[in-house]
């Protein structure tokens, strides 16, 4: 009876979400309570879940804090060097210019909000691409892989999840995952610069009149004129055959750039107003710019150090961000209610999933699922149930939200895996690897975002981004296999 409970109240669970019947929240705390009602967990069920909640707390605490120091980085301005490096530096090669929008997508992951990534990648690139006639399906397509990848930081979500589901420190599931996470990065930006190097070779034959045409075909295949070195020709930029008056020839090897003195953002930065990168935004502190790099440094330092708990470095560096940014104590209390409606959300589901854990644990169903799992698993695929985690999580977490997949299976997976002699920890990290994937899910919001800034049909994205997405998923898992993060009972 419990198995079927179990199981049962994890489908109802799922289903709720992914109809959009009860928000996430809702779905954690009524879902479970009916069904922990219905398994006899009586009255008892409030200290089940209070019991629950304890090991939830710093977690909480780490999202509120941590979605506070980046929001507060993002306003003050601390990314705002970087965007004008992109578009006024590497803004003029297809190439450049695609790479430039990964290591911008994946620098503003670093707050852990998808929505506010995919914004301000949007606004910073969109008018490059459209203006250098570039498809924004190679936008859409690059900041999906930088965020996805960077999407398993302990304040992005599903790590946070992860931990929270099988109740252990984020920490231990975190760090070690570090060099996967470093590799599946070095895995995006090669898709970005090959994707950059499409662009340049479509440009050249199908945008002539920007690009320029080679006069042979010999200069398509191996011309070393100034342009294969990446160094714009003079002149208009046109070539001979699309008309120069100045007889200046294109760019003829394996690079077409535009002329510098073409300008593809307007000196004052109109195509940044009225977004979180307005250059006119009350909130920019130009002068502590170094200062709140440094800070951001020391930060990161510690983070991967591990040697103070991560909700305390966030809770320290937010307070010295907001003291030195806003000194004045109106201009602290409206920053924080400037990201209220982030750490509401986050923080909210955290506390609500102490409901669904308690009571599986509560009432015995994670155990008696776990029982009926090892009994049909054929015992020789027992030890590789974190490898096996991992390949799931690909598919499972593209069809179900990280909710129903990190609260609802893994727990049941985990405890199936403890009898083959495969840590919790290992199954968290496993389970996370699949987030690179996750993230093109139509049922995530902030992919329809994108696409819907960018202009782009989510089909043809799918087409693009998804086997990308599989391949860095797939490199992370194998990264964390070698490094012993992802270990075999």
């Amino acid at each position: 009876m419990l198995v079927i409970l179990g199981f049962a109240m994890i489908a109802v669970f799922m289903v709720l979400i992914m109809t959009k019947k009860l928000t996430p929240v809702l779905a954690l705390i009524i879902v479970p309570t009916v069904f922990g009602l219905f398994a006899g967990a009586g009255l008892s069920i409030g200290d089940m879940v209070m019991d629950s909640m304890k090991s939830m707390t710093s977690t909480a605490a780490l999202l509120m804090f941590a979605i506070i120091y980046f929001g507060l980085m993002i306003d003050v301005g601390l990314f705002d060097p970087l965007v004008k490096f992109i578009l006024r530096k590497l803004g003029n090669d297809p190439a450049k210019v695609v790479l430039g929008t990964a290591i911008l997508a994946a620098a503003v992951s670093l707050d852990g909000d998808g929505s506010t990534t995919f914004i301000l990648t949007t606004a910073a690139m969109l008018p490059v691409y459209l203006r250098l006639k570039m498809s924004p399906v190679v936008l859409t397509c690059v900041a999906g892989l930088a965020n996805g990848t960077m999407n398993i930081l302990p304040w992005g979500g599903p790590t946070a999840r992860a931990a929270t589901a099988l109740k252990i420190d984020v920490n231990d599931v975190f760090v070690p995952m570090i060099p996967s996470l470093v590799a599946g990065l070095v895995v995006v930006f090669a898709f970005s610069w090959l994707l950059g190097l499409q662009e340049r070779n479509r440009l050249r034959a199908t945008a002539p009149e920007i690009w320029g045409v080679p006069d042979t075909a010999e200069e398509f295949d191996g011309g070393t004129s100034a342009g294969a070195s990446g160094t714009p020709a003079s002149g208009t930029g046109r070539g001979r055959k699309g008309g120069n008056p100045g007889g200046a020839a294109p760019a003829g090897g394996s690079v077409a750039v535009l002329d510098r003195t073409e300008t593809l953002v307007d000196e004052h930065d109109s195509a940044m107003a009225d977004t979180a990168l307005d250059p006119n935004r009350s909130t920019l502190r130009p002068k502590l710019f170094w200062f709140n790099l440094a800070l951001t440094v020391a930060v990161m330092v510690v983070l991967v150090a591990n040697v103070i708990p991560l909700p305390f470095v966030f809770m320290v560096g937010a307070a010295i961000a907001l003291l030195v940014n806003f000194p004045k104590v109106k201009d602290q209390g409206a920053q924080l209610i400037a990201h209220a409606p982030s750490i509401v959300a986050v923080v909210s589901m955290v506390m609500a999933a102490a409901v669904l854990t308690g009571v599986l644990k509560g009432t015995g169903m994670v155990e008696a699922m776990s029982a009926w799992l090892v009994q049909i698993i054929p015992t020789s695929m027992g030890p590789f149930m974190a490898v096996i985690t991992g390949v799931l999580s690909i598919p499972m977490t593209f069809f179900m939200s990280n909710d129903a997949f990190y609260f609802g299976v893994l727990p049941v997976l985990s405890e199936t895996a403890a009898h083959y002699g495969v840590g919790a920890a290992d199954m968290a990290r496993a389970s996370i690897t699949g987030q690179p994937f996750h993230l093109q899910s139509p049922l995530v919001p902030a992919i329809l975002l994108l696409v819907s800034l960018a202009k782009v049909d989510l089909g043809d994205h799918h087409k693009k981004v998804l086997w990308r997405t599989a391949v860095i998923s797939l490199v992370m898992l194998g990264v964390g296999m070698l490094t012993g993060a992802i270990g075999i009972g």
